[in-house]
């Protein structure tokens, strides 16, 4: 038997492994390897501006290069990046035919080594106003992988040198049986292993909520006055090739210098383009003008379109993200309630179809959302309540602690005082963002949920050619439909259906509509996306918080509770 010809070190970011490498080389009198540095001398650029330009994923891909090379060669010491480990394509490549050491040292230790002479502001995963607080969690989500290594060497109390000794030695004594164990290699390559165990996911500074779907993990930041720092957020996101800013005519007259003075400041190259107000902007044929605005600026697949509006514009601009040049990295900066709970969170892009609501779209998923709940002064009264309505659903389907909130603090959110108001809504974007990351493309049930009150919401907007409700007032009266529905099958106490009448009422939302046409309604609910089967499915409620999807409801308890809500 004998010992592997490679000699691998990895760890977390700190712990020492450049330094040794080098050491262990000498001794052993092999070549060095460092990862980290092949990936600069590809590029051509520092990890931080690879980083900035092209995002981690880049980062990523260039390293597995750089990991394939160093690790094919013989009598080498091949010192790996702290986030290596985390594909298996790597961790494969490391281990066959290497003995791979793990360098350990404790948070404490790692940010001292890193702060000294600021060498933690060039790792651009520490890039934080916690640095200890990141370091412990990106450690704690690695650790798993770390433990699959075939000898661990703890750093904090040795020199450079005696660290060096302990991983000869581990090469000495250990190494000539690594080949021997069968499990081994299977262990290090397990592909289920690359997902940490379970929580152990790192919120970035500053998030309200983090969104983990199988079409990408991102951040929803929620703040006020947060629009001003677009620019360092999308940098921060390695988007930073080319900008293209989508709004509509209103929300851009508000906010679109605020968006380009912030792009300009953190020196992002950008273009904008507005759309008229309103869901009838939502069509095909408006993004077919948008794809022909990119087409003459030569858009890109590596470039960026930036969603500043409402649910309109999130929903087309996310259409057109997904669907232009097979899909562009996707930003949104909700300034309607609606958008920031809602139509932001999630990944549902549409347009409408003239006889259906959303029926053209995709699931897409964004770089990052960033709500800045200032920008909802600028909303027509109207409009502020209509948005409240997502919020309360998200209460009556969520057992916790947003409806208490905004029942007892319904005066201060009416008035947009910004504590209470953005408190609020960090809890109903934190509901969004769980049923989300549990049923990102609605397989399980747990996202159709939230589509509580949307069936007969829907039908109700089509019905009337999307222009006398807006959206929260129609899923306010369907929501009514619903609980009375959940009433009359024995599911729902009569206490709790007035209780979410009250609460629509008070944040001034219709619980009825008059003069709809019922044979249209009818028409309308047949095309919903919820028809399965021929059979509707409703999203009616046990109890507060437990909501259950039927697709049983008798049609006499249906055409009751209809009549109740259509006078």
């Amino acid at each position: 038997m004998t010992r592997p010809s490679r000699l691998v070190l990895t760890g977390f970011s700190g712990a020492g492994k450049t330094a040794v490498a080098s050491i262990v080389a000498g001794t052993l009198g092999w070549e060095i390897a460092d990862t980290d540095d092949m990936v600069q001398r590809a590029a051509g650029k520092s990890i931080l501006e690879i980083f900035h330009e092209g995002g981690e994923e880049l980062f990523r891909d260039l390293e597995a290069e750089a990991i394939r090379t160093g690790c094919s060669g013989e009598r080498v010491v091949v010192s790996t990046g702290g986030g290596a480990v985390l594909r298996a394509e790597n961790r494969s490549a490391m281990a066959d035919g290497g003995f791979v050491v793990c360098l350990e040292a404790r948070p404490e230790t790692i940010l001292r080594r890193l702060s000294s002479g600021g060498r933690a502001l060039d790792r651009p995963l520490l890039a934080t106003g916690d640095p200890l607080s990141r370091i412990r969690a990106l450690k704690e989500a690695r650790q798993h992988l770390y433990a699959l290594c075939d000898w661990t060497v703890n750093t904090d109390a040795l020199t450079p040198k005696q660290v060096a000794d302990e991983v000869v030695r581990g090469y000495d004594e250990v190494a000539e049986s690594i080949p021997a164990d069968p499990d081994r290699l299977a262990a290090l390559t397990d592909p289920e292993a690359e997902a940490p165990p379970g929580t152990l996911h790192i919120i970035p500074d500053r998030a309200a909520s983090m969104v983990r779907t199988a079409g990408g993990e991102y951040p929803v930041f929620v703040g006020w006055g947060t629009l001003a720092d677009i620019g360092n957020r999308i940098r921060e996101a390695g988007l930073v090739r080319q900008l293209y800013v989508i709004s509509d005519e209103a929300v851009f007259h508000h906010h679109g210098d605020q968006v380009e003075d912030a792009l300009r400041a953190a020196e992002l190259p950008f273009d904008s383009y507005t759309v008229p107000p309103g869901e009838a902007s939502k069509s095909l044929g408006t993004a077919s003008e948008i794809y022909d605005w990119l087409i003459e600026r030569r858009a890109e697949r590596g470039h960026a379109i930036v969603a500043l509006g409402g649910g309109m514009v999130t929903d087309l601009a996310g259409y057109v993200a997904a669907t232009f040049a097979r899909g562009m990295p996707l930003v949104h900066l909700p300034t309607s309630l609606l958008g920031m709970v809602d139509a932001a969170i999630g990944g549902k892009v549409a347009v409408n179809h003239p006889r259906a609501k959303n029926m053209i779209g995709a699931f897409y998923q964004p770089r990052f959302v960033l709500a800045d709940v200032a920008t909802l002064r600028t909303l027509p009264p109207r409009e502020y309540f209509s948005g409240w309505a997502e919020v309360i659903k998200h209460a009556m389907i969520a057992d916790g602690e947003l409806l208490p909130i905004l029942e007892e603090n319904a005066g201060e959110i009416l008035k947009l005082e910004p504590e209470a108001t953005a408190d609020a809504i960090r809890k109903s974007v934190a509901i969004k963002a769980r049923v989300v990351s549990a049923d990102d493309r609605e397989e399980s049930g747990q996202r159709t949920t939230l589509n509580y009150g949307h069936t007969l919401a829907h039908a109700i907007e089509s019905a009337t050619g999307y222009g006398r409700f807006l959206h929260g007032e129609a899923v306010a009266i369907g929501m009514m439909a619903a609980a009375r529905m959940s009433e009359r099958l024995g599911l729902l106490a009569s206490a709790d259906v007035e209780r979410q009448r009250w609460l629509l009422e008070a944040y001034r939302l219709p619980v009825e509509a008059e003069g709809v046409d019922r044979a249209r309604i009818d028409s309308a609910m047949a095309l919903d996306k919820k028809v399965s089967e021929k059979s509707i499915r409703w999203v009616l409620l046990e109890g507060l918080g437990r909501p259950v999807i039927r697709d049983d409801v008798p049609p006499e308890v249906v055409d009751a509770a209809l009549r109740e809500v259509l006078v």
